[in-house]
């Protein structure tokens, strides 16, 4: 191998152990966050879920360790009688394990608590299109498992879901199915 090469891996290997590091950093700190809070101490467990958020890498593999330190900020909010500061945490929980519809539902009880809080509206603004993307997507999923299924029980009689075609009607919303060969 290449002097270059080695030395590029090295650093390469350096950059993943210092992740690894602050990932451990981070979930030391959360453990010391879960003590307090066990003793009832929310103001304390609160600053170092907030720690534990700073160290934490923000990469796939802390997804869940950020997740749950979010998630305790709501409970230390909620604690504390913070309410609306504890949708907010939880809400942005929601929304980093991609539960936009619940992210929505909490940005929404947000405005009903407080109906010009801004922050709320904006992100549920920013919310809908990635809630109606992962409708959709896991919509198409279902249709695609579907027509593998449909397929395979009429494969068996030489047709195919091709064999048919579904149309909308606009006014009341159900479809009508034809054969088509």
């Amino acid at each position: 191998m290449s002097r270059f090469l080695l030395e590029e891996l090295n650093v390469i290997d350096l950059f993943y152990l210092h992740l690894e590091q602050k990932f451990e950093q981070a979930n030391e700190v959360k453990l010391e966050g879960n003590g307090l809070f066990g003793n009832g101490q929310y103001d304390e467990a609160l600053s170092q879920y907030e720690l534990a958020l700073q160290l934490a890498p923000d990469i796939p593999s802390s997804m869940e360790l950020r997740s749950i330190c979010h998630s305790n900020r709501a409970i230390c909010f909620s604690k504390l009688g913070k309410y609306e500061d504890a949708l907010i945490r939880r809400a942005e929980a929601h929304e980093k394990l991609e539960h936009f519809e619940e992210a929505i539902a909490d940005m929404k009880k947000i405005l009903e608590l407080d109906p010009s809080n801004d922050q709320a509206r904006k992100a549920i603004r920013r919310l809908e299109p990635l809630a109606d993307a992962k409708r959709e997507k896991m919509k198409e999923e279902m249709i695609g498992k579907l027509k593998d299924m449909g397929n395979s029980l009429l494969g068996r009689f030489g047709m195919s879901v091709d064999n048919f075609k579904a149309v909308k009607d606009p006014n009341t919303g159900s479809y009508s199915i034809s054969f088509q060969r």
